[in-house]
């Protein structure tokens, strides 16, 4: 099976990340996918990916950060990648991970500065264009949920940040990575205006996708994958949301489906409460198997298909 989105590359694993590694391979996990969210990050994915062979990355610059680009070089050359502090554990969902609150001052893009447009773009770029081992450009997208940690960031400056990532990935020719809450209206709407910059076939991915099913079928109906994590495990309905995940995995066709974990968050039940790891992305396709009345062999198979087609590794 394949976790296409994971953040190996956040503070959370800087002790034991080799662990967790061999942990998943050994579980059955082929391929991992480590997600960049802001340039640190990108770049930590990229290095973990030319270090293991079964490693891959995702660059790009998440939401949440489109109010603090900056290269902020020195902090970026001590390479600690991104932290997860509790408050931000529970953005996908309200998922709690125990972690240390204090690590939340390490954050490297903690000062807001966007008046770099070019040059966080073309650093950017030179990430996705530095290693063949680069398979999209995430995760992008727009977020609209009120954190406990943070406002919602500016909609205009967060439309212009996706935008943007959307014409560097029709340049490099890489699938999209999709994030998004309470904004797919808004991501549908920008995704169709650009759907000339969209890969003909395989366009991309909604990552821990979240939405009704209208939401879902326009997705689909643009050619994007739908990954589901360990919040498809949770009982009713994550906060804002009216369909629940199960539901939506009922509606999505096989061929369309990935399994992701985003590690640390979204740990499945019965390990929820605790810090996600790769090897649990078993469990989530587990569950989809039980959605789909499949084995969970066949689940292991159309999943890793379809993560190898949409992100063209051999």
């Amino acid at each position: 099976m394949i976790d296409v989105h994971c953040h190996l590359n956040f503070h959370a694993f800087h002790k034991d990340v080799d662990e967790c590694i061999q942990d998943a391979k050994q579980a059955g996990v082929s391929i991992i996918i480590n997600v960049g969210t802001k340039l640190d990050s990108s770049e930590k994915a990229v290095a973990l990916a030319n270090t293991y062979e079964n490693l891959y990355a995702i660059v790009g610059v998440h939401p949440h950060h489109a109010d603090k680009l900056t290269l902020n070089q020195e902090a970026r050359s001590m390479n600690q990648g991104e932290i997860a502090t509790s408050a931000f554990g529970q953005t996908r969902n309200d998922e709690n991970v125990i972690l240390n609150e204090s690590e939340g001052s390490q954050d490297s893009s903690a000062e807001p500065q966007n008046d770099n447009h070019e040059d966080w773009l073309k650093e950017l770029e030179k990430l996705a264009t530095s290693s063949k081992k680069v398979v999209g450009i995430g995760e992008i997208g727009l977020d609209y949920f009120q954190y406990q940690s943070n406002g919602i960031v500016d909609p205009s400056l967060q439309k212009e940040v996706f935008e943007a990532q959307i014409a560097l990935a029709h340049t490099l020719k890489l699938p999209l990575q999709i994030h998004g809450r309470h904004a797919g209206v808004d991501i549908l709407e920008i995704l169709t205006h650009h759907k000339n910059l969209l890969r003909p076939e395989n366009p991309g991915m909604f990552h821990c996708f979240a939405g009704d099913i209208e939401i879902l079928k326009k997705a689909l109906d643009l050619g994007f994958l739908i990954g589901f994590d360990g919040n498809i495990t949770y009982p009713g309905l994550a906060p804002g949301e009216t369909t629940s995940l199960s539901d939506i995995a009922r509606v999505t066709p096989l061929e369309r489906i990935v399994t992701e974990t985003d590690s640390p968050f979204l740990t499945p039940i019965p390990y929820r409460g605790s810090r996600n790891t790769p090897s649990r992305v078993i469990l989530v396709g587990e569950f989809l198997a039980k959605i789909k009345g499949i084995s969970n062999e066949e689940m292991d198979i159309i999943t890793t298909e379809n993560a190898k087609k949409l992100f063209t590794i051999l």
